[in-house]
């Protein structure tokens, strides 16, 4: 007899949505097979699940994409409930994923430890680290302005920053997946995207010749949009007037 999808496994799923690109999701993703066994489901229900989940997502829906047709009611609460709480959504899918690999193998894991300055500090460090699987995966791990596709070399950087809004920390549509070089001119306020999605560059790096093919070159040319959580325009607008130096 199938037995339903609880709680705890529709997070996991979504964990699983977020990191994976949508395109990409199959029954032989190697996460989808590492989650679907820590959940004791087959990996095809888990890429179901994720398919489900993907006719809740705006992003796919405006450009013509539905998921699967046929969802259940506590996907939509799940989606409902986190979507407006990304940071929840980070540290309680992580928890659960670990509590799972626990009971799976009977060990402790990091997550559980007591100590409020533990507990801090670990889920930082978790967040932080759903936040950039989330925007590399969005992105197909190529940054949006050049394709640079080299992980090592990728940033998933803020369009508000860290410091300045702790609700939209997590939120995946305040993201944009940049390489290094151009991370710290976005965080610098020498570039920028607008609404439109169309690379701006400050008047600060326009004059110096020597970072024509690296800045300028950019300049009005429109971004890679990821294929979910597409950047809102409204954080955009904020980093055009309050960071940007154009």
């Amino acid at each position: 007899m199938r037995k339903n999808w609880t709680r705890e496994e529709t997070i996991i799923a979504f964990n699983v949505y977020c990191k994976i690109p949508f395109k990409n999701s199959s029954a032989r993703h190697p996460l989808v097979i590492e989650m679907a066994k820590i959940i004791g489901r087959s990996p095809a229900a888990l890429n179901m699940k994720i398919g489900n989940l993907g006719r809740l997502d705006p992003t796919l829906k405006a450009k013509g994409i539905t998921g699967l047709k046929n969802g259940a009611k506590l996907e939509e609460d799940v989606w409902a409930e986190f979507t407006n709480n990304w940071d929840a959504l980070a540290f309680e899918s992580e928890r659960l994923i670990e509590k799972f690999k626990r009971d799976l193998k009977r060990e402790s894991n990091e997550l559980l430890k007591t100590g409020k300055e533990t507990k801090r500090l670990v889920k930082v460090r978790v967040n932080q680290s759903f936040f950039r699987q989330m925007i590399l995966s969005g992105y197909s791990s190529k940054c949006c302005i050049t394709g640079i596709s080299h992980e090592k070399l990728l940033i998933a950087s803020h369009i508000i920053p860290w410091s300045e809004n702790k609700k939209e920390r997590l939120n995946p549509t305040n993201g944009l997946c940049l390489n290094a070089l151009h991370d710290k001119a976005f965080d610098s306020g020498l570039i920028s995207v607008n609404p439109n999605y169309k690379i701006l560059i400050s008047n600060r790096l326009k004059g110096q010749t020597e970072h024509v093919k690296y800045f300028k070159n950019f300049a009005g040319k429109k971004i890679n949009l990821p294929d979910k959580f597409l950047p809102s325009k409204q954080f955009l607008e904020y980093h055009n007037d309050v960071i940007f130096l154009g």
